[in-house]
């Protein structure tokens, strides 16, 4: 039957020290150094047998526990008694305090290291981004337009307005010239038949700058009207090119005095 050892993972001797400490439940300031060595070398014994390796810092302390209960096992030396006091070696008090002392602030920094550890997770939790600026998203506050201004200011700026508008009450009545689509089949004609049999003209060339809207669009009513008429025969040389219109009516056209035109 295999029997197989799970042995803990320990960072150093004073870790396994404390480790053994407090599995036993044993009082830190009063450790009994026999029992817990043996603990100690059993661990080691353990490690060897499972082929592990042993750094020298586990068999110094090894070394340290053997003799602090070598000395544990000393007789104390005498007090020597003066007349007003009592003389000791302080340093064959306990020979466990030092040890204490390490394992007490070995202690506080497992502690303290743990404290981290538990930080370092919860920060880890929390996800951060680049600072920017959000002065974009600022609202702005508007420059107030009245800013500066008094009562006198605003009852002199609505004098001065209705003075304007009592300026601006007289008017009068503007008309403009009429034109109608047969007075414009009559001028377009007349520009074609001048240009003698087949002569040609572009719709451009009918039209100027200072035309009004009403005028372009009578212009445009007469030449289809004289394309009705088959006065004139217009065409594209491309797509999206100027209209070219033709004269095929003749000198004499008589259908435009007969033309009934209503708009």
């Amino acid at each position: 039957m295999t029997v197989l050892y799970k042995l803990e993972t320990f960072e150093g001797p004073l870790d396994l020290l404390l480790h053994l400490i407090d599995k036993a439940e044993i009082d830190i300031q009063d450790i009994p150094v026999s029992e817990i060595t043996e603990q100690y070398m059993d661990y080691l014994q353990s490690m060897q047998e499972l082929e592990l390796d042993i750094t020298s810092e586990f068999l110094v302390m090894a070394a340290t526990l053997l003799s602090i209960k070598s000395k544990m096992l000393l007789p104390k030396p005498p007090v020597i008694e003066f007349e007003d006091f009592e003389y000791y070696d302080e340093t064959d008090l306990d020979p466990r305090a030092e040890l204490v002392e390490r394992l007490i602030e070995y202690r506080k920094i497992k502690s303290i290291a743990v404290q981290l550890m538990d930080m370092e997770s919860e920060r880890s939790l929390i996800f951060t981004k680049e600072p920017e600026d959000l002065g974009s998203f600022v609202p702005t506050q508007l420059e107030n337009p009245l800013k500066g201004l008094h009562t006198a200011d605003l009852i002199a700026a609505f004098r001065k307005a209705l003075s304007k508008a009592a300026r601006r009450s007289s008017y009068q009545r503007i008309t403009r010239d009429e034109i109608s689509v047969k007075d414009r089949i009559r001028e377009v004609s007349e520009a074609l038949r001048s240009k003698g049999a087949g002569g040609r003209l572009r719709f451009s060339a009918l039209l100027h700058d200072e035309m009004a809207r009403h005028e372009i669009v009578a212009t445009f009513l007469a030449i289809l009207e004289l394309m009705k008429m088959k006065a004139i025969y217009c065409y594209q040389e491309k797509l999206f090119d100027d209209i070219v219109m033709e004269w095929r009516g003749g000198d004499d056209f008589s259908g435009l005095q007969n033309a009934e035109i209503s708009y």
